[in-house]
C-alpha cells in the first residue's frame, strides 16, 4: 500500500511526474499528453516553477472572468472557511441567499429564483429536466455549433463533435444550424439574410419535428467554444417569437458568455430577448471555488410550488463557492470591471484585433465583443479554407499556437481558430503585449497559406 505523501513545496518534475502517473486528463488521449507545469499565477498571467511567465489570453477555460487570485476574492473564501465550510443544500444559508439575490437582480426582471449547480453542464441538465417538466414535452432543439457541458442532457445537446462518441441516448434532441455568416449554412450575403434564413430554418424544424413535442430551444446567447459567432441583429428576439407561439421555453446558455465577458452583466443584455431559463456558471466566481446554476423564470418556478421538483446536488449553492460569488460580484461592481470589459472590446482589443486581420492573409475573419473574441484561421482567404479541418487540427494550427506559447502568450485554441478571451481586468498594455505576440504568430499562420506555396 503506497501512503500519501505529505504537503511539501514540489519541484517542477516531481509535479509533473504526479500527474502523468495518476491524473486522467479530460478530452484527451492520455499517451500524447504533455500539461504545462503552473506554479502561480496573479490578474492576467500564470507562470511555471523556473519563472517563466505567460499572458493568459484563455482565461483558462474562459472562466477567470475577474484575473487570477483576485485579493478580495481569495479573502471572502478565507473568511468563509473561518465561519462554515459546508452545509447540505436543505438549510438555508447566508451566502447561498446572497448569491441568489446578487445574481438574480443582474437577470431581467420575472427571473426572481437561482437554482444553485456545480457548474454549467450540470446547470444545462436541471434547467432541461425543469423545461421537460413544466411544459410535459420531451424534445429539446439546439444549435450544431454549440458545447454545452460533458454530461450525458449536456453532451447531447452540444453540436461539436465531442458529441459523437457519447451520443448513445440521444432520443429528443434535435439540432439545426445557427446563424453564421461566414460560412453560412444558407446562402446568404448580408447579416439581413442569414437572419431570416436562420429564423425559417428553425421554423420549419419545429413544425417537421411537431411543436407540441418541443419542450425547450437551448441557444448560446453567444456561442463560445464553437466559434465566438455573435447573432444578427433581430435572431433572438425572432427565436423568442417562435417560442412564444409553440409554447416553447428558450433557455440561454450564459456559461461562457456570462459575467463581464461580453462587455455586459449577460450577453442576453445586448439583444431585445428575455429568456424562461438562463444558465450560469464560469465568470459567477471565476472558478475559484466550483459554482453554476439556472436562473428561473418566475413561470416555470411555480410550477414547482406545490409539487416537488425531482433535482439536486449534495453540494448546491456550497457556502465556499457562494461566497466567491458575492466577492466576484461586488468586486466587479465596485471596481467597473464590466465597463472596463466593454471599454478593451470596443477601444482597444477589437480594433487591435482587426489591425491584424488587415496585415494577415491568414485570418479570414475577426468576432466578438467585450473580452470574447474569436480569429478564424483560413489557408486561403478567398476560398475560406479553414487552417484546420472541422474537429481536428493541422501541423499550420500546431506551428501558430507554439509561437503564441512561445511568445508568452496562452491561447484558446479549438479546429482552426485562435480565441482572444483575457480576463475582463485586462489592461490596455497588456492587451498591446498580447497582441505582438500574436503578430508574431500570424506571420507563423501566414507561412501555411495556399496562395505563398
Amino acid at each position: 500500500m503506497h501512503m500519501p505523501t505529505p504537503m511539501t513545496a514540489a519541484t517542477r518534475d516531481e509535479v509533473y511526474d504526479l500527474d502523468r502517473a495518476h491524473v486522467f486528463h479530460s478530452w484527451s488521449a492520455q499517451a500524447a499528453l504533455d500539461p504545462l507545469v503552473i506554479a502561480g499565477a496573479e490578474g492576467c498571467e500564470v507562470w511555471d516553477h523556473a519563472g517563466t511567465r505567460w499572458l493568459d489570453l484563455s482565461s483558462q477555460l474562459v472562466n477567470t472572468n475577474i484575473g487570477h487570485q483576485h485579493p478580495r476574492v481569495v479573502q471572502a473564501i478565507k473568511d468563509q472557511a473561518d465561519r462554515l465550510c459546508t452545509i447540505a443544500p436543505q438549510h438555508a444559508n447566508d451566502r447561498r441567499g446572497e448569491a441568489a439575490q446578487r445574481i438574480s437582480s443582474l437577470a431581467p426582471d420575472g427571473m426572481g429564483k437561482v437554482f444553485f449547480t456545480n457548474g454549467g453542464a450540470d446547470a444545462l441538465e436541471h434547467a432541461v429536466r425543469m423545461a421537460r417538466l413544466h411544459t410535459g414535452r420531451h424534445k429539446v432543439v439546439s444549435t450544431y455549433r454549440s458545447y454545452h457541458g460533458g454530461t450525458t442532457t449536456a453532451i447531447n445537446l452540444t453540436g461539436d463533435p465531442r458529441r459523437w462518441a457519447n451520443e448513445t441516448g440521444n432520443a429528443g434532441y434535435v439540432h439545426v444550424f445557427g446563424p453564421f455568416l461566414y460560412r453560412s449554412a444558407f446562402h446568404a450575403t448580408t447579416e439581413q439574410e442569414e437572419c431570416e434564413r436562420a429564423l425559417h430554418h428553425l421554423e420549419e424544424t419545429i413544425a417537421f419535428e411537431g411543436p407540441g413535442t418541443i419542450a425547450a430551444i437551448v441557444l448560446e446567447t453567444i456561442p463560445g467554444t464553437a466559434g465566438i459567432m455573435v447573432p444578427p441583429p433581430g435572431y433572438l428576439p425572432g427565436v423568442r417569437e417562435l417560442c412564444d407561439r409553440h409554447g416553447i421555453l428558450l433557455i440561454l446558455d450564459e456559461v461562457m458568455a456570462g459575467f463581464g465577458r461580453t462587455g455586459a452583466w449577460f450577453a442576453l443584455d445586448h439583444f431585445d430577448v428575455v429568456p424562461d431559463l438562463i444558465t450560469f456558471a464560469k465568470g459567477v466566481n471565476s472558478g475559484y471555488v466550483p459554482l453554476g446554476g439556472v436562473v428561473i423564470g418566475d413561470h416555470v418556478a411555480s410550477s414547482f410550488d406545490d409539487r416537488a421538483f425531482p433535482g439536486g446536488l449534495t453540494y448546491s449553492g456550497h457556502p465556499l463557492a457562494c461566497a466567491a460569488a458575492v466577492a466576484t460580484i461586488d468586486t466587479m461592481r465596485d471596481e467597473g470591471i464590466v465597463e472596463h470589459a466593454a471599454h478593451i472590446g470596443t477601444d482597444v482589443l477589437g480594433p487591435g484585433l482587426q489591425a491584424l486581420a488587415a496585415r494577415h492573409p491568414s485570418v479570414g475573419e475577426v468576432r466578438g465583443l467585450g473580452v470574447f473574441w474569436a480569429l478564424e484561421l483560413v489557408a486561403d482567404p478567398q476560398t475560406r479554407e479553414p487552417l484546420a479541418p472541422y474537429g481536428g487540427s493541422s501541423p499550420a494550427m500546431a506551428a501558430t499556437i507554439a509561437a503564441c506559447r512561445e511568445g508568452g502568450v496562452l491561447p484558446f485554441a479549438n479546429f482552426n481558430r485562435i480565441h482572444v478571451v483575457p480576463p475582463c481586468t485586462i489592461t490596455e498594455d497588456e492587451v498591446a503585449r498580447g497582441l505582438e505576440v500574436l503578430d508574431r504568430a500570424l506571420d507563423v499562420a501566414d507561412g501555411f497559406q495556399h496562395a505563398a506555396a
